[in-house]
């Protein structure tokens, strides 16, 4: 699933930053882009919490306190968190005497993702005591209950209860205001993206239970249909007429879609899930499962050669042979990354034993 995040992310990026304005009118495939674009980020975001669950889980069965198991989930968050910010700073140097210093202050994924695994940490902290089934279930259900909040919570906390006393560094974080006079959506406060996290949080604990160690096709089967459930209860409330807030925006903010995004997410484990257990994933190489693996490096990496200077084909000015062109040398360049870096972690692991 992150090796499917990476390609959908490499495409976005590229079009958007590669196609000429003529372009992007007249070609259909920066609409497809688009909308293949609105997955990676929930997608990293999701499986963030799910990794989560599976790492805290299996430290839970090695019998390791609590207090044990949360400080070393949220360090590493907060080496996430700090990764972020060194992020920010690499790209504010790069860019700079373009780049403006509120750049470096400006709410990425990388943010969200190690604030979101503290606060995972600090959940699974409160509900860790005690024996081991007991403290899944209620994860689990901690977990659900701050996705539906945080999810809730996101509409007047971007619309009429801003907090707007916060210097809008810290405001940013939790609706992405940054230094505009409203949420940017493209932007990853704690609300909604927190949201997922805790969504993939549930999941991961959810795969622990007894019936899915005993029936784990049927499990990845059922989350797949409420999948398909949460996405047509999207459509019939987005429909209603009853409105629960004062200002309603499907597309960025409001509940309905977090919950047709989630659909989408548990839908795509399950078909993820289908391909690696019945389908050729396995049957030797698979560049997909490749990029998961260094997830993180490529993603850091492909920033500067598609947005950045070093770009490697002039941002706005090509065509869509061109920028397509420019995607596929992106995906080869990154796999090639992908696997020295593996290699040499695999040679390095050999060399310290």
């Amino acid at each position: 699933m992150r090796g499917l995040a990476c390609v959908l992310m490499f495409q976005t990026h590229c079009y958007d930053s590669w196609l000429s304005p003529v372009a992007k009118k007249s070609s259909s495939l920066i609409g497809w882009s688009r909308l293949g674009g609105t997955l990676p980020a929930p997608l990293f975001v999701f499986l963030a919490g799910l990794s989560f669950a599976l790492v805290t889980e299996r430290l839970r069965e090695k019998g390791i306190d609590r207090n044990a198991i949360a400080k070393q989930t949220i360090l590493r968050g907060a080496e996430i968190f700090g990764m972020g910010l060194l992020f920010r700073v690499q790209e504010f140097a790069l860019g700079y005497p373009w780049s403006p210093w509120t750049d470096l202050l400006r709410v990425d994924v990388l943010n969200i993702l190690g604030l979101s695994m503290m606060l995972m940490g600090v959940l699974c902290w409160v509900t860790g005591d005690g024996a081991i089934a007991a403290t899944r279930i209620r994860t689990l259900v901690a977990a659900l209950l701050a996705a539906a909040i945080v999810a809730m919570a996101t509409p007047p906390l971007w619309t009429t209860y801003r907090p707007r006393f916060l210097p809008w560094p810290l405001e940013s974080y939790i609706n992405g205001v940054h230094i505009f006079n409203e949420p940017q959506p493209w932007l990853f406060p704690l609300f909604p993206w927190s949201a997922f996290a805790f969504a993939g949080l549930a999941v991961g604990f959810s795969l622990f239970s007894d019936f899915a160690k005993r029936k784990e096709a049927l499990m990845f089967t059922a989350l797949g249909g409420t999948g398909i459930l949460a996405g047509v209860l999207s459509v019939l409330f987005d429909s209603s007429r009853i409105r629960l807030y004062a200002v309603y925006d499907y597309w960025h903010s409001n509940p309905n879609f977090f919950l047709m995004r989630c659909g989408i997410l548990l839908v795509i484990l399950f078909l993820v899930y289908g391909w690696c257990r019945w389908g050729f994933a396995q049957k030797g190489f698979s560049p997909i499962i490749q990029l998961g693996k260094t997830s993180l490096l490529v993603y850091w990496v492909h920033i500067e050669f598609v947005y950045g200077r070093l770009s490697i084909l002039p941002k706005g000015q090509c065509s869509a042979l061109k920028a397509t062109l420019g995607l596929l040398t992106i995906f080869l360049a990154m796999l090639a990354l992908s696997l020295i870096r593996t290699s040499w972690k695999k040679r390095t692991v050999k060399a310290s034993a």
